[in-house]
């Protein structure tokens, strides 16, 4: 997704990057589990689970909501060992830069990776209201 990202971040109309610094092992991991509880339980239904390349899911059909702004949420969350610069993100080109930095980690400095969509399922999106409602973190791009 960091990829598909950088090849279209005029795609991208808002962001939120936040970094939390845990000194203990077990500090981070539980903060990582809060964070990924916290973003899925945004979600109406989860369909598709994807826990150490085990898949598993359900097939629904969501219906557009009706709104003129309709949106797709992609929720990164990263656990990596040791100290992770990120510049603050104002503007693509800052996109650009953090997602990069997150595309060039070596694998033996990330603990762990979850990547939330929201919807996942094909031509479903998100309502503006629903948005605001759940993401009101996020912040336009300039």
């Amino acid at each position: 997704f960091v990829l598909a990202l950088l090849r279209h971040p005029e795609h991208c109309i808002s962001v939120f990057l936040s970094i939390d610094v845990k000194w203990s092992t077990e500090g981070a991991e539980q903060r990582f589990y809060q964070l990924s509880l916290e973003e899925r339980s945004k979600f109406d239904e989860e369909t598709l689970v994807n826990f150490n390349n085990a898949k598993s899911g359900s097939s629904c059909t969501l219906r557009s909501s009706g709104f003129s702004n309709e949106y797709i949420v992609v929720t990164i969350l990263v656990r990596v060992i040791g100290k992770l610069k990120l510049p603050r993100i104002n503007n693509i080109k800052d996109l650009k830069e953090v997602l990069e930095k997150l595309g060039s980690l070596p694998l033996r400095k990330i603990a762990a990776v979850e990547v939330l969509l929201a919807p996942r399922i094909g031509d479903d999106t998100l309502s503006e209201e629903k948005l605001l409602e759940n993401y009101p973190l996020l912040r336009p791009l300039h």
